[in-house]
């Protein structure tokens, strides 16, 4: 079985926040990165406003019913010093995002140690961090819409990598 960890880069919502963060907990995720501007629970020392950070982290509850205190997780703001130790640590760095390099999700051959990279609801995962992805998957649409939501598709892709 793999070892999985996601990373929900740059992701608005906090309701994709805590629907990621109770998939990730439904699926054995080992932990998940919450990096950029991505919301996220009430964590030790954190330096946000009281206030503030209680407010975010209700708003995450609402769709993430207690996985916040499930799943280990991590905030951090920058991304490229995550993607380095997870690197530095064997973990091939894939990214959940459409595009001319992408592969399609069900033809992937994931390595023992994979960290999942999704990204901004409506723009996707910036170019320059692509770049310093290992792979691109992406999940073939068929319908009109262009694109699944931000934790539909990490569902799909984390179930896809954890049982196939």
């Amino acid at each position: 079985m793999h070892q999985i960890i996601l990373i929900v880069h740059n992701v608005r919502s906090c309701l994709n926040v805590g629907s990621l963060l109770r998939t990730a907990d439904g699926l054995g995720v080992e932990k998940v990165y919450l990096t950029g501007y991505t919301p996220y629970p009430i964590a030790p020392s954190d330096p946000r406003l009281p206030h503030l950070a209680k407010q975010i982290a209700s708003r995450i509850n609402k769709s993430a019913l207690g996985a916040e205190d499930m799943v280990k997780w991590l905030h951090e703001d920058n991304i490229e010093a995550v993607l380095e130790k997870l690197r530095q640590d064997g973990y091939q760095i894939v990214a959940l995002e459409q595009g001319p390099k992408a592969v399609k999700l069900s033809t992937f051959h994931a390595s023992e140690k994979i960290a999942l990279i999704v990204g901004r609801e409506v723009e996707g995962i910036e170019p320059e961090i692509l770049d310093k992805c290992d792979h691109v998957v992406e999940i073939p649409m068929r319908g009109h819409k262009e694109s699944f939501n931000v934790s539909v598709a990490a569902a799909m892709a984390l179930y896809e990598l954890t049982y196939h």
